[in-house]
């Protein structure tokens, strides 16, 4: 039985993407060994999108509230792209320390976290 799912993010420095997690989203962790910490996620879900290529993967949290996010990612000195607005939602990139780039985004569809038949 299937019963998580676990993201792998690469970076060039993998200890300040780390301590980004733990310390500037507050992401719970355990350590796998080493130091190596392992991080809890929020509840996620998952989309299959048609492309040209495989192997192309994305990381998108997910907020209510986008503008409070910005607001409380800026007051922690951490960058974030302007917003663009799409039809599905609103979105920014998040600059992480070790260079990569996270998604955060306010939905305007339905997500499996606000299903109205529940």
């Amino acid at each position: 039985m299937i019963f998580g799912a676990h993201v792998v993010v690469y970076s060039t420095d993998a200890s300040a993407d780390r301590a980004f997690l733990r310390d500037i989203l507050g992401l719970a962790s355990v350590d796998a060994g080493h130091g190596w910490l392992i991080f809890a996620l929020p509840p996620a879900e998952i989309a299959v999108h048609p492309a040209e290529a495989n192997d192309r993967h994305e990381l998108y949290f997910i907020c209510n509230d986008l503008s409070a996010e910005i607001s409380a990612l800026t007051e922690k000195a951490v960058k974030c792209s302007q917003v663009k607005e799409e039809r599905w939602g609103s979105i920014v990139s998040v600059q992480l320390p070790g260079g990569g780039k996270i998604g955060l985004y306010q939905p305007n569809h339905p997500t499996v976290f606000n299903d109205p038949s529940d």
